[in-house]
């Protein structure tokens, strides 16, 4: 079987693996064509691989050591729910997999307003977390925690706006309920390119970093990127909860929108750094356009998201809606309701 699209430089134990991937789920049939796509933050090689006018994904840790299985039983979990594309193979030994492709369609047009979306995405969240919990469990304080640490000593950029919201993430810190056992099968990266869909109905892709996990992290995660009025909040949050959230839950949410912020954000962060030519240093400048316009400008092809500049503005447009909101009467009085 024709596998010459991987990279020249993976192992022969590698490509050994997915050749028999490939002769299990196929047979000897060749493949017609076969194109990278993004593999996301985990460094996953992920193909777009068609035959007989049908299309798969082809994911490969792209590690030479075995992986954990902990993330393919998250799928095998996920896909027989119906939640995630179906699996065709799975060898948790050499970190391979094989799902169905799905053709996406722009959730905007199947669901046209948020009023007909945002009740589904809380349904797909609902039943994500409604699953047997996941065998994988995550420390959810120590992984933001050190992520924060870590960048806040790297002096990758140095701004008044980043002490602030340091400083407001510091009580955040102090006062969230970090070990409340209420803990759910998490997918922990439900942004936009996780989410597809065929037309009839949403899937959710790459769970790489599937744990069991505060339900508030899915939650706060997809509303930072669909939430957007009061109104919208108000429907997302009833939908998920089926009934109105008292004072807590909804304290909950929001603390937990800014701490997903500032997670993202120091992400694009480190991504960028990688990018950054050679010789320039980072911008400490915090004036970037708000969220809003820079979706409408990446939806338009002029902000890229894999280029050091679309990552620079994407992080710190981040921090911005943060700040302004811990800056907000709400955020102290959702503080005040964490004892």
């Amino acid at each position: 079987m024709e596998i010459s699209f991987l990279p020249a430089d993976i192992s022969t134990k590698k490509l050994k693996a997915v050749e028999k991937a490939l002769l299990e789920t196929f047979g000897d049939i060749n493949i017609t064509d076969a194109v990278s796509v993004k593999g996301g933050l985990s460094g996953s090689l992920v193909y777009k691989i068609s035959m007989d006018s049908q299309s798969y994904i082809l994911k490969i840790n792209a590690d030479e050591s075995s992986v954990s299985g902990d993330s393919f039983n998250s799928l095998e979990i996920v896909s027989q729910a119906g939640i995630a594309p179906k699996v065709y193979y799975m060898d948790k030994v050499d970190g391979i997999f094989i799902t169905s492709f799905i053709t996406n369609v722009p959730l905007r047009a199947v669901y046209i307003t948020s009023d007909v979306l945002l009740p589904e995405l809380a349904k797909t969240i609902r039943q994500i977390h409604q699953l047997p919990l996941f065998e994988k469990e995550n420390n959810l304080l120590i992984t933001i925690d050190t992520l924060v640490t870590e960048f806040r000593k790297s002096g990758m950029l140095a701004s008044p706006v980043l002490d602030e919201c340091f400083t407001h993430f510091d009580k955040i810190r102090n006062k969230y309920p970090w070990h409340d056992t209420d803990n759910v099968s998490s997918h922990n990266d439900l942004n936009p390119g996780n989410i597809t869909c065929d037309g009839e109905k949403i899937w959710v892709i790459d769970w790489d970093m599937a744990s069991q996990n505060d339900r508030y992290v899915d939650l706060a995660t997809t509303a930072n990127f669909f939430v957007h009025s009061e109104k919208d909040e108000k429907i997302f949050l009833e939908n998920y909860f089926q009934s109105t959230p008292d004072e807590y839950k909804s304290a909950r949410f929001f603390i937990m929108r800014q701490t997903c912020r500032i997670v993202y954000a120091i992400l694009m962060f480190k991504l960028a750094a990688k990018l950054k030519p050679a010789g320039e240093s980072h911008s400490n400048d915090m004036q970037v356009p708000e969220l809003k316009e820079i979706g409408e400008r990446m939806r338009a092809g002029t902000i890229q998201l894999s280029s050091y500049e679309g990552q620079m503005m994407f992080g710190k447009a981040m921090i911005n809606d943060a700040l302004k909101n811990m800056r907000s009467p709400r955020f102290q009085l959702s503080i005040d309701l964490f004892k």
